[in-house]
């Protein structure tokens, strides 16, 4: 088997889905599997996975193992020669895998390789490449200064080497994975990133940033960006730095100091009630239902052409591929306006205008 697709879920049913089909249709010419680890949802994606996507392993955990253990336990069922860990959140195009595989094979020293990713308002996500987070880059991110952090030497459709990767979307050999130990259980959630792609590194591989294919990350859907996330990623870091690197000091205490003061004083962000002129729905025929539940304007058109400010775009999977989804994402980000995706076979759109929420789903059963 060439492929094989592991996606850790919590309770995101319906990203999840969305997800899947995707998925589905990127594997529909390689010798692939899905495996679907599911870290005790109670929204009902199991049975959800069950009914739609009969050929999709699943494995059903008793309780919420968090990120490391979760995709260690899927990793650990697959049998492809590649692996593409990947979260629920995401959509991927129809030749992600393709483009990845070609581009991977032969590679000599073939470490983690990442891809372009865009949020659901098709803002690129500079965590898509990064830098390893020294002390001193650490600490400006902390002062707001991210410069040192991201990889910004590299432009955001570059291919090329890079050291860290995201988790929302790897793709390396699972041979790789298994001799570097997979994902370290020591971080819950946040950081273990970072720790494969330094560890891939510190073996002797060379990591990959392959801008020429766009993958969306609903960024905010897995995990809410709340006060208590800063708590979470900088004590993720002080893990990273106590296995990687000598013992800071300053650096702990100024770290645990932040943390104190970012869950002190940081609000946790209200989300403002956006304001929708019209719904352009991106398809060859209007769906009635969803026009009815939605009791605003509907328009169809074929394309984003002369469309109203603050307007709210739906995608049908039903008659677009996503990769020309994507594509049109990627393509009108600076324009005020918002997307939804209603995927294939499905009675729902969803989308996510930022990164604190959980995001809109539109149902119209």
């Amino acid at each position: 088997m060439k492929l094989s697709v592991v996606i850790l879920n919590y309770n995101v049913h319906y990203f999840l889905e969305l997800c899947l089909r995707s998925v589905e249709a990127a594997i529909s010419e390689i010798d692939a599997e899905i495996i679907v680890v599911d870290n005790n949802s109670e929204d009902g994606s199991c049975n959800m996975v069950k009914d739609l996507f009969p050929k999709v392993k699943l494995v059903e955990n008793k309780e919420n193992f968090g990120f490391s253990k979760g995709n260690n336990i899927g990793v650990s069922q697959a049998k492809g020669e590649y692996l593409c860990i990947l979260n629920p959140d995401t959509v991927v195009a129809e030749d992600t895998f393709l483009k990845l595989l070609e581009f991977s094979e032969n590679k000599e020293k073939l470490g983690i390789v990442g891809c372009k990713l865009i949020n659901g308002k098709g803002d690129f996500l500079p965590e898509s490449k990064r830098k390893i987070p020294y002390v001193n880059a650490a600490l400006k991110k902390i002062l707001g200064n991210s410069n040192d952090y991201y990889a910004n030497h590299l432009s955001e459709n570059e291919v090329s080497e890079v050291d860290i990767l995201v988790g929302a979307f790897m793709f390396l050999k699972r041979d790789l994975y298994n001799k570097i130990g997979g994902f370290d259980e020591d971080y819950f959630m946040y950081g273990e990133d970072i720790d494969i792609s330094y560890k891939a590194i510190k073996h002797g591989y060379k990591n990959y940033y392959y801008g020429k294919t766009t993958v969306i990350h609903f960024k905010g859907e897995s995990t809410l960006r709340d006060k208590y996330y800063a708590r979470r990623f900088y004590g993720a870091m002080q893990i990273f730095y106590k296995k990687h690197f000598k013992k800071n000091i300053l650096f702990d205490m100024f770290v645990w100091s932040g943390i104190r003061l970012v869950y002190i004083f940081r609000k946790t962000p209200i989300n403002k009630t956006k304001h929708v002129s019209q719904y352009v729905f991106i398809s060859n025929k209007i769906n009635e239902k969803l026009k009815a539940v939605l009791l605003k304007k509907v328009i169809l058109k074929a394309g984003l052409i002369n469309v109203e400010k603050d307007s709210e775009i739906i995608f049908d999977a039903n008659y677009m591929t996503y990769k020309s989804i994507i594509d049109m994402m990627n393509n009108h980000n600076e324009e005020p306006m918002t997307f939804k995706i209603l995927p294939k076979n499905s009675k729902f759109a969803l989308g996510s205008d930022n990164a604190i929420s959980r995001g809109e789903v539109i149902n119209f059963e």
